[in-house]
Formats: structure tokens, sequence, C-alpha cells
């Protein structure tokens, strides 16, 4: 069997891969970012490393997002627990569609909040009572992250393989 014989199961996995790879992508460059804002301050004051990890973790969520959604969609298609599936192009496409909301979104939603993150670290170093607070500024990034998620797991869900 050729690549041209089983297009739609490509078309699916490179959904599938777009969902991890992209979201992953997200997340590593949000954590990376706001753990320079948490490294500056534990070494500042080592007492607040326990608020500023927290706050470093948030982007990593985008992460876990795209990897749910890929494992949706290998079970979905039948990669996890059986067969593949014959999936043709056209459903290929929509289950690659599918993914892309988490994907996009999560490339961008992590970045976004990590420097929200590093900017809610910067509230936490100067004042740590103010940790409440900060939080919120992070997690309002993340609802983004969170309807795209929604989004994408209702739309590969729903297609019919």
């Amino acid at each position: 069997m050729s690549i041209w014989d089983n297009l739609g199961l490509v078309y699916a996995l490179l959904g599938a891969a777009i969902a991890v790879f992209l979201a992953g992508a997200g997340s590593a460059i949000g954590v990376g970012i706001a753990g320079q804002a948490a490294a500056g301050v534990v070494t500042e004051d080592p007492s607040k490393f326990a608020k500023v990890l927290i706050m470093q973790l948030l982007p990593g969520t985008q992460g876990i997002y795209g990897l749910l959604v890929g494992f949706l969609t290998l079970s979905k298609i039948g990669l996890l627990g059986g067969g593949a599936a014959q999936i043709d192009p056209q459903t290929g496409l929509l289950i690659l569609a599918a993914c892309l909301p988490i994907g996009i979104v999560g490339l961008i939603s992590g970045k976004h909040q990590g420097k929200t993150s590093a900017a809610a670290i910067g509230i936490v170093a100067k004042k740590p009572d103010q940790f409440g607070k900060a939080m919120l500024f992070p997690a309002m990034v993340e609802t983004y992250a969170i309807l795209a998620l929604l989004i994408s797991i209702l739309s590969v869900t729903a297609i019919q393989v």
C-alpha cells in the first residue's frame, strides 16, 4: 500500500501531530519565559519558591491539552487499542481541521501565558501577599486555551469514522 491509499489516515495523523507539537511548543516557550523570571526571584528570596513555581507551571497546561487531543485523535482513528480505520481523505482533513484550534491557540496562548506569568511572578516578588490576585492574570490567558481545547474535543469526537 502506498501513502495515497492511506491519505485520510495521514491527514488525521498530521492533525494529531499538529495538536501535540504546536501546543507543546507553546508550553515549552511559556514555561521557559516564566522560569527565567522565577529563577531570578528565588535567587533573591528562596522562600518564594513554591509560589513562583506554581506561576511557572501555568503555561504548561497547553501542552497537556494538545496531548489530550492527540490521544483522542489516535483513539478515534483506531491507532490506540486496535487497528487503523479506513479513513477517506475528506474525513482525514476534517480531523486535521478539528485538531488545529488547540494546536494554534495552544502555541500562542502558551507563549503569552508565560509572559503574563513572568509579570505575575514580579508581583509575587514584591508583594507575596498578592499571590491570589497575581494568579488571575495568567489564568485569563488560560481561558482561551480551554475554549480551544473544548472545540477541538467536540469536533474530533463528532466526526464519523
